[in-house]
């Protein structure tokens, strides 16, 4: 099968404590999280790098999920390592350690076939080397692009020249009023569109998600869990969900975006059920159709 969409992130080694317990060096990252959700609905290809200490099973656990790695790299050295824990709230995790190590030094390889993709994702990364990646890729249909608060602070100008050249920005609340200036969100979605991106995707965690553009507004919920294990990797698997669901249908309408943001509601509340992508090693077809077709009963209007 030809790959139709890549992810360009982070390969990575987790850390971590949640009320549920604690996990070392679990299989992590942003790139990796995006690509084994949206192997369920596309073939994806992984932009990466990793150390020579990744192992070989998780390179196995991608490879058995379909992940075309091509564009992945094993080098000299140790794994981006993060180290972090969640309160009794599951809110933001604080983080203890970051250690980039070979990741400090990532340069996106794209093999010719990953030039011609019709989906692009940039998952969290440096926005120059985002900008990099959009210039090699000829002509994608979609180009979807995530950020954050450190990327906000630090690297501002470069920031704003990528956001000039994608079609989806996804961030969440509290980064739409950072990146906007803005106070209230109502007034930062106008101040984003006018940034570059045709469409945002506001992550609201527990609450849901808003897509929105110069048109319309659309908000879905998020899917009610009666356990939380893990959130780490629940925004990457959201757009892995949403990304994954375009470029399977091809459908670029109003409404297929609004069904690409259901598929990836029930996708971030997977991940959020166990810690790291343990989720995903029984995960079936069936049981997401049954969680998308529960989320859309939410929707119902009587």
């Amino acid at each position: 099968m030809t790959v139709k969409m890549i992810v360009v992130g982070s390969v990575a080694y987790d850390t971590l404590k949640t009320p549920k317990g604690t996990r070392e060096r679990a299989l992590g990252g942003s790139a990796t999280y995006f690509a084994t959700v949206a192997s369920y609905f596309t073939k994806v290809g992984l932009v990466g790098v990793a150390g020579e200490d990744f192992e070989a099973a998780h390179i196995n656990f991608l490879k058995k999920h379909g992940v075309d790695l091509a564009g992945f790299e094993q080098v000299p050295g140790q794994t981006f390592h993060w180290s972090g824990s969640y309160g009794e709230d599951f809110g933001d995790a604080t983080t203890h350690s970051t250690c980039l190590n070979v990741f400090e030094s990532f340069d996106p390889k794209l093999p010719p076939a990953y030039q011609q993709v019709e989906f692009l994702f940039l998952a969290n990364i440096h926005p120059a080397l985002q900008m990099k990646v959009i210039q090699r890729v000829k002509k994608p249909r979609l180009i979807g692009l995530d950020t954050m608060n450190f990327w906000i602070t630090s690297a501002l100008p470069a920031l704003k020249k990528v956001l000039k050249k994608v079609d989806v920005l996804f961030l969440n609340h509290q980064e739409a009023l950072m990146l906007s200036g803005e106070k209230k969100l109502n007034s930062a979605v106008p101040a984003l569109l006018k940034m570059g991106p045709q469409r945002l995707v506001i992550k609201m965690g527990e609450l849901g998600a808003l897509t929105a553009t110069a048109r319309t507004r659309f908000f879905t919920p998020a899917f009610p869990l009666s356990s939380i294990t893990d959130p780490t990797g629940a925004g990457d698997s959201f757009a892995g969900g949403f990304m994954g669901t375009l470029a399977r249908t091809g459908d670029l309408t109003e409404n297929g975006f609004r069904r690409a943001m259901l598929y990836g509601s029930a996708m971030g509340a997977f991940t959020c059920e166990k810690f790291s992508l343990d989720t995903y090693k029984t995960l079936t077809r069936a049981k997401i159709e049954a969680r998308f077709k529960a989320l859309k009963a939410m929707l119902k209007v009587v």
